[in-house]
Parts: C-alpha cells; structure tokens; sequence
C-alpha cells in the first residue's frame, strides 16, 4: 500500500482578506486552527519582503500555537534567512519571489545559482530546519538541488493545473508526464519529493497518486472554495479526494 500522502494548507489568503482592510479579521491563526482539525498535516505560510499577506507577527504566533509543523516559505534573502533562524520551522522552502508578481510564478533558477543557494541553506540545515526548494519539473533543476544540499524538492504544478482548466489537455498530458518522470527521478537521487501551486479538486487526482509525492500544498484553492463550503469541509473533501487517489480509488 502506498505510503499516506500528506496535505499541507497555505493559509495565506485569510491574511490576504485580512490586509485588503486592515485591522485583525480574518485571523490566520483561526484558520490553520480549523485546517489543523480538518485534517492538514501542516502548515504553509509565506513570509513576503513585501509583507502582502502575512506578517511578521503571523509567524510568530503560528510557531507559537500550531500542532502540527510549519512550512516557511520564503525568498533567498539575508533578512528571511535571518527570520528562519530565529524560529527554526520545522520545513523551510525556499521559493522565487518577484514584488510585480501576483503570485509565486515558477521554479527556482537553482542551476544558476548553486554557489549561493549552497551558502545560503546550509545555516538553515544547520539549525534542524528541513530545507525544501521549489522548482520546475526539470532535470537539471532538479540535480542542482541535490548538490547543494536540499533534502526535499517541491514540484510546481501550476502549468499542469493551467492547462487542465483551460482545456488544454495534450499540454496537460505532456506536463503531466513531466512531472511523472521528475518525481521518480528526484525519489532516485534520494530527494523527497512534494508539488504544490494551483492544484483543485479536478486536476489533484493524478498528482495525489504519484507513489514518489509524498506531500501537497494547497492553498488558494481551499481558501476560494471556503467562501462556499467553509474551511473544514473544503479541506475534508480535498483530503478525501487525495485519499482516494493514492489508493487507487475511482471518485
């Protein structure tokens, strides 16, 4: 039987909601509550050096309350290094980060910067924090991440995920594809492996039942279909799917 996949929830669109008024509701610390009872393996929150969603503060209190680890997502800079010091996550991923960007829009270009990311992980390794890089489905990619010393890569879905809802399918089948044979080559290197960016109810089945997955972050997703179902329910129903996937159970 396939090992159980894990559902990590990024809540860092509650503090979207939140900072598009100001104030303190809604709370994200609320909502990785609900998530965490809901069946949420983990906790992802994204600390932007533009501070668009969450904060400072965020982190401090998650660290504080949560029951379950936390994924800090974060940019390769000198000031969140310093933050992931300081708190010791139990995962750091390491992401892309452009301030015009809407979102996280890719990979990282670790190929390019090895040297760097090298120096720039190896405190956070140091300090008991499992370092994640998040890259594209490639090769090469993928290789850098490995020499530079990251003990987890996660997968970005969100061209699979683009094309499926766009009724793109051919593409979809080919990314698909892709990340099919880049997550077992990333599990024979000895990588673990995790995806995550864009993933819905419709497309998730097919990533959920890649044996080599061992965890998904979803987040913007959940959050949308929150406004309809509630939190927990959404996220029962996104781990139910999940569930069924890996098993190898038609929904």
């Amino acid at each position: 039987m396939a090992e159980k996949l894990r559902l990590g929830v990024n809540i860092d669109h509650v503090a979207t909601l939140r900072n598009a008024r100001g104030g303190a509701v809604p709370d994200p610390l609320r909502a990785a509550a609900i998530a965490e009872a809901a069946g949420a393996d983990g906790i992802t929150a994204h600390l932007r050096e533009d501070r668009r969603h969450m904060r400072d503060a965020d982190i401090d209190a998650l660290m504080e309350a949560l029951n379950v680890p936390l994924n800090f997502e974060m940019a390769a800079t000198d000031e969140m290094q310093a933050i992931a010091l300081r708190h010791k996550p139990h995962a750091v991923c390491v992401v892309p980060e452009k301030r015009e960007e809407r979102t996280t829009e890719g990979g990282l270009e670790v190929a390019r910067e090895e040297n760097k990311l090298a120096g720039f992980i190896a405190p956070l390794r140091e300090a008991g924090s499992r370092v994640s890089i998040f890259i594209a489905a490639d090769q090469r990619q993928i290789e850098a991440a490995h020499r530079i010393g990251a003990e987890v890569i996660e997968l970005h879905t969100g061209t699979y995920c683009d094309a499926h809802a766009e009724g793109r399918f051919e593409e979809r089948d080919d990314e698909l594809k892709r990340l099919t044979d880049m997550a077992a080559f990333a599990d024979d290197l000895g990588l673990e492996v995790h995806a995550g960016h864009g993933l819905t109810y419709g497309c998730v089945p097919p990533i959920a039942a890649l044996p080599q997955i061992m965890e998904l972050n979803i987040g913007h997703f959940l959050m949308g279909e929150a406004l309809f179902l509630g939190l927990g329910p959404a996220i029962e129903k996104m781990r139910g799917i999940m569930d069924a996937a890996r098993a190898g159970v038609a929904d």
